[in-house]
């Protein structure tokens, strides 16, 4: 027997407005699922932060639990994959979405959505990497994917100081790239650095708003996590045969770009989806990042917050005051 426990609940008032907070739920309020697990950690994505505030492209139904990721261990299964007691991890698919997530002690989702955790990562490193790690090297695997060598030149990231951002520096730079890292937030230099930035650029310097169909060669390759005016000046930018990785829309959906990067650069565009990507390359990702992609300085990179601190740490995200990455313990 399962007690009520702890949730950070997001309700829809009779007027309109949302407010959130933490509530006490039960077992039974959860949505349909084979696998019921007791939740040790979260972390905390833009995406969590906007289905916190209502986010109506993001939650769909009132009243709702925030947290796309989630790391803990099996209470329950009617899927013989797994048993009372595995350690495991589900991020992405429906989960914080359409469906609750993991901003309560417990979560119940289906068989197909979980991953056992990895040999040599704890439950903790799990949610240190969350959606935003499992991003950032699905990225790193695009570029390297496209033949892009750490000989080939140097690989600018957008948006640099972000989770998704501040991990693909991180992951770049264990790979052996250079990396120049983009960022507004002039107070994180010396962070960028300690990740493995050799060098660093304002927002200024890759926000090119002219028409000219290509701008000189200045890279060879890209992880975009801002999109929009950005994302054009990165792809007319990027040396003969770059590839970038696209994974992010804070500067906009639009991008005013030609055909030109790509036809007589032969740049391409990878587009990179975390919440459905196919479980052998999920798998595959997860195994990457417990064994030689693991990042040795994971730990120096968090902060950990309970759920009642998480109003403010989404406020910070999305005023984007957060530096790295934000674990969420689900007790009150």
């Amino acid at each position: 027997m399962i007690a009520p426990f702890p949730c950070y609940l997001v309700r829809k008032r009779d007027d309109g407005t949302v407010e959130a907070g933490v509530e006490t739920i039960t077992l039974e309020d959860l949505p349909a699922g084979d696998v019921v697990v007791r939740v040790d950690c979260s972390s905390l994505n833009y995406k969590d932060a906007m289905a916190a505030r209502g986010h109506p492209g993001i939650v769909r139904r009132f009243p709702h639990v925030p947290g796309v990721d989630a790391a803990g261990h099996v209470v329950s299964s009617s899927d013989a994959a797994f048993h009372e007691g595995d350690p495991v991890l589900v991020t992405g698919y429906r989960q914080g979405a359409e469906q609750w997530g993991g901003y309560a002690a417990y979560v119940r989702v289906p068989a197909g959505w979980v991953v056992p955790l990895p040999d040599g990562m704890t439950l903790q490193q799990s949610m240190a990497y969350g959606t935003a790690g499992f991003t950032a090297a699905q990225s790193v695997a695009a570029l390297m994917r496209n033949r892009v060598e750490p000989s080939d030149g140097q690989i600018v990231v957008t948006g640099a100081t972000g989770g998704v951002g501040s991990l693909s520096v991180a992951l770049l730079a264990k790979a052996k790239f250079q990396v120049v890292a983009v960022t507004g937030k002039a107070a994180q230099h010396d962070f960028l650095r300690q990740l493995g930035a050799v060098q660093i650029l304002s927002r200024e310097d890759v926000h090119d708003t002219t028409d000219r169909p290509l701008l000189a060669s200045r890279w060879a390759g890209a992880v975009d996590t801002v999109g929009g005016v950005t994302l054009s000046t990165v792809l007319r930018s990027i040396g003969h045969r770059g590839c970038v990785a696209a994974c992010g829309l804070v500067g906009g959906t639009d991008i005013p770009v030609t055909v030109y990067p790509f036809i007589l650069r032969g740049v391409t565009l990878a587009g990179i989806d975390s919440a459905q990507c196919p479980m052998d390359e999920r798998l595959w990702i997860w195994n990457q990042l417990a064994g030689p992609w693991k990042l040795d300085n994971l730990e120096s990179m968090i902060t950990t917050v309970d759920l009642s601190g998480l109003d403010d740490r989404v406020d910070d995200i999305l005023a984007g005051k957060i530096a790295g990455r934000v674990l969420v313990r689900p007790t009150a």
